[in-house]
């Protein structure tokens, strides 16, 4: 099986921590360049130092606020100009927790702006890039709220489903050019935004930090919430030659936490 990414360039979002930093190490193992792309600029050049780089791999960064759209447009116009792109994870952090019937139409439009349409602007950035070199890899991580929606993430389910069904009309259209275009979706992970969600549940229910993570992973059928690194392999195999046929699809990483198929 062809996992090899050596001469491949991967632009990678959200990754200087949880599921973006795991996905750049890993593509970066597999022999991709890798490009980072996050808002802090001291946890890029430390992610940047722990990227592999023994088969002669060149990795850069790129420090952009998803909040400013048109700042965003105009920086990746300018660090991309010279730069080839095949594989782009686009993976943001999620909107706060909270149920939708009191969600204000601010917290729906940031959330629009951050996933939606900073998805399309990095897309439009570098699809023509992997149409002239034959090979495109769009990767884009969302949630298995995407098949079931989760309780009290109205903003993050709606967004979510914009994404997927974005998502699915680029493959229709894409795939002639041998561009695949997927979505992974990870259940419970041990990320910051799943400590952050933990927390602020606890914070209003009074409920043990600990027990809340025990109910999150004992809705898995494997008793435990992810690594990570875990999904990270799914969006390692999807950007990979050996992926070829695959377009199109929505793929769980949840430990079969998800009740439909």
């Amino acid at each position: 099986m062809n996992l090899d990414l050596q001469h491949k360039t991967a632009l990678v979002c959200g990754s200087t921590q949880g599921i973006g930093k795991a996905a750049a190490l890993e593509l970066a193992k597999l022999g991709a360049n890798i490009l980072l792309l996050a808002r802090d600029e001291v946890k890029l050049k430390s992610t940047l130092a722990e990227l592999d780089s023994s088969r002669g791999q060149k990795h850069a960064y790129l420090s952009a606020d998803f909040g400013q759209t048109a700042e965003l447009e105009k920086k990746l116009a300018e660090f991309l100009k010279d730069k080839p792109v095949e594989i782009l994870v686009n993976n943001t952090g999620g909107p706060a927790a909270g149920p939708v019937n009191t969600a204000t139409l601010e917290e729906f439009r940031v959330a629009f702006n951050m996933h939606l349409i900073c998805n399309h602007i990095l897309v439009t950035a570098v699809k023509d890039k992997m149409i002239a070199a034959g090979y495109g890899r769009i990767i884009n991580v969302i949630s298995t709220s995407v098949k079931q929606p989760l309780p009290n993430l109205g903003v993050s389910n709606t967004i979510r489903g914009a994404v997927a069904n974005w998502s699915k009309t680029l493959a229709n259209e894409l795939g002639q050019f041998n561009i695949t275009v997927n979505n992974v979706l990870p259940g419970a992970t041990n990320t910051i935004r799943l400590k952050s969600i933990i927390e602020t549940k606890a914070q209003k229910t009074g409920e043990a930090y600990d027990a809340i993570l025990k109910h999150m992973a004992d809705e898995s059928p494997m008793k435990r919430i992810a690594e990570p690194e875990e999904v990270a392999n799914v969006i390692a195999f999807l950007a990979s030659p050996a992926a070829s046929y695959v377009n199109g699809v929505n793929v769980p990483v949840d430990g079969g936490r998800t009740k439909s198929l």
